[in-house]
């Protein structure tokens, strides 16, 4: 365009260089050229070359505006529209009335099959000038400035678009939605889970635009939304003509622990696990199958909360008010084990029908009865019916009643000072719980195990699940109670221990251990013994440990109480004792005989001589210390 200007202005200057041609032959052929005084004194400097004084204000303004045309104002970042001038193998030429053209790569305009000379863009302009002054010009960016006004448009208004999904990232899909690319997440995909991406690669979809960021020009896009928003309008709808009793089709969605989700065609409903069947179940897949169809009727519903509750077993009768002549009061009936309690054991007669099997009606026996260790859930029993109340739908059962009450004849099987052996089923602080046959059982006491030792616990003498040997000790008929023994079954050893272990003996023994009080101490025959701490003491102080063996004499035996007192202090300490009564004897002795032999020599010296006066001088004095020594041992206290 500039170039055609500039054709124009040589133009118009050849146009009034003519016209000054043929004003001067003019001028010489009509009138006679007068002398010039000088060359220039009277030059016009107002008249151009096509001797025009000046221009019109019209004309000036059509030629300003003319010029003004010939220059382009254009800022980095401006959308544009552009001309396409020129086409190679590589890039798209476009003129925008510019100094120069600018080019684009023709890969930005991939999406446009036919682009011919001629075409009309819209192009972006990158910059203006870079450093080699050429014009750079992008259709992608014009294409992303466009896609962005558009989509936070459409965010704004919520309306719904269509992308095409282009490839799978990491947590979602990339979606090209006019020609930007969006972020698709996993969880924004469908209503359900998905875990498949590659499926959706290449497909058309429906989306809304659910979140932008204006910061970094980054959209979020929601096909679930679209789902949902269909859902909630099925919804409000099968709200609207819900009704208790209604019963309605619907699929499992979903099965957990505590129930089943159905759909109810767009509007999901729980049905509770207690819900499902009249029986006891543990888990809806006893019952219930993914993607089953199946009938539920509406037990009730919310509708600010949009909760429904659906039940499956209300569509049949309750078992209760259909039971079978069969079970009735007095009859035995077989049940599985679906429930155990402290107190008893529920058994299921038929789904949704159950009686209680009382503890007290286990077994004929008064003993303590655990109900966990008798039934295990699934276990099948036969019990008689004892009660049976429609109205309340309650049902107690009896299984000793299947045989006849062994206490009836309890004196001629288990006769007092019979033995037996029978099975230890329970242990306590104070006894042995022993099973002689079903329903007959007595206690062992802790004293009553052993002649011999003594026990903490009885579980330190036998284990459950043993089998021992007892005797009837006594029969408490009317509180159903055996008093049996173990120890009995021998006779009692501490009638022919009195004497090898009669006070003052001496025996050796172990600590088998140590409290507070004492050592027990372990004696030959199997007999134990008590050593208080202060007979425990050794003579160089110590005193004696567990599992340590000393010699211990006996200071206490008491046959009734089966108790036997030995000290080890004792020992030594009488030796000392038998020690010192010796040396005093000897003491004795000594001075009895001194006391003979100064009589003696007294009776024979008839005068004394200065030599006699000395020797009885020494006997008097070892005779007085030998008296002053047994007087000092005398008064000295034991």
């Amino acid at each position: 365009m500039f170039n055609n200007i500039k054709k124009q202005l040589n133009a118009d200057a050849q146009e009034s260089a003519a016209a000054d041609t043929v004003v001067d032959s003019a001028a010489t052929t009509t009138a006679p050229v007068e002398a010039v005084v000088t060359a220039h004194d009277d030059f016009d400097w107002n008249v151009d070359k096509r001797n025009v004084t000046s221009y019109t204000e019209a004309e000036k303004i059509k030629y300003d505006a003319v010029y003004d045309n010939t220059f382009v104002q254009i800022n980095d970042g401006e959308l544009i529209k552009g001309l396409v001038v020129g086409l190679t193998k590589t890039d798209v030429v476009l003129n925008i009335g510019f100094k120069s053209d600018g080019l684009v790569s023709l890969n930005e305009f991939r999406d446009l099959q036919n682009l011919k000379i001629g075409d009309e863009v819209e192009v972006m302009v990158v910059d203006k000038e870079d450093r080699d002054g050429h014009l750079n010009l992008s259709r992608r960016q014009a294409r992303i400035t466009r896609a962005w006004e558009r989509i936070v448009e459409v965010h704004k208004t919520g309306e719904v678009i269509t992308g095409t999904v282009t490839s799978k990232t990491k947590g979602g899909l990339i979606v090209d939605v006019f020609g930007m690319e969006t972020f698709l997440p996993g969880s924004q995909i469908d209503v359900k889970p998905v875990t498949d991406y590659d499926q959706f690669v290449g497909k058309t979809m429906e989306f809304k635009v659910v979140k932008i960021n204006e910061a970094i020009k980054n959209a979020v896009v929601s096909h679930k939304a679209l789902i949902e928003s269909d859902i909630e309008a099925q919804r409000a709808e099968i709200m609207s003509k819900l009704e208790k009793g209604q019963v309605l089709e619907g699929t499992v969605k979903n099965i957990t622990d505590f129930g089943a989700f159905m759909d109810l065609g767009g509007l999901d409903g729980l049905l509770y696990i207690t819900d499902i069947s009249w029986g006891r179940i543990s888990h809806p897949t006893e019952v219930l199958k993914l993607d089953q169809k199946v009938n539920v009727v509406v037990l009730d519903f919310d509708d600010e909360k949009k909760r429904i509750s659906l039940g499956l077993k209300q569509l049949t009768p309750h078992p209760w008010d259909v039971l079978p002549e069969t079970i009735a009061e007095g009859n035995i009936v077989k049940g599985r084990v679906v429930n155990i309690e402290d107190y008893g054991a529920f058994l299921e007669i038929q789904p949704g029908v159950e009686g209680l099997v009382h503890v007290s009606e286990i077994t004929w026996a008064n003993t303590p009865i655990n109900a966990k260790e008798f039934f295990k859930l699934g276990d099948e029993h036969e019990a008689k019916i004892v009660t049976l109340d429609k109205a309340s739908r309650k049902m107690s059962l009896s299984i000793k009643q299947l045989s006849p009450d062994p206490w009836n004849d309890i004196e001629t099987k288990f006769a007092e000072g019979s033995r037996h052996n029978g099975l230890v089923k329970n242990i306590t602080n104070y006894g042995v719980f022993v099973e002689l046959a079903p329903g007959i059982g007595g206690m062992i006491h802790i004293s009553d195990l052993s002649w011999l030792k003594r026990f903490n616990h009885p579980s330190e003498y036998t284990k459950v699940g043993q089998h021992i040997d007892v005797m009837i000790l006594g029969i408490d008929k009317e509180n159903r109670k055996l008093q049996l023994g173990h120890k009995q079954l021998e006779e009692d050893p501490w009638n022919a221990l009195q004497d090898t272990f009669a006070v003052g003996t001496v025996h050796e023994g172990t600590v088998s251990r140590r409290d507070d009080k004492g050592a027990t101490v372990q004696l030959s025959y199997g007999l134990e013994g008590f050593a208080p701490n202060r007979h425990l003491a050794k003579e160089d102080g110590k005193s004696i440990g567990a599992d340590e063996t000393a010699q211990f004499v006996v200071i206490e035996f008491d046959r009734n109480e089966k108790r036997i007192v030995v000290s080890h202090t004792r020992i030594w300490e009488q030796g000392k004792v038998e020690e010192y009564e010796a040396q005093k004897k000897e003491q004795r002795a000594e001075a009895d005989k001194t006391k003979k032999a100064v009589k003696s020599i007294q009776g024979k010296v008839e005068k004394a001589t200065l030599g006699d006066l000395g020797v009885l001088a020494d006997l008097k004095k070892k005779m007085e210390s030998s008296g002053e020594d047994a007087a000092a041992e005398e008064a000295k206290p034991e």
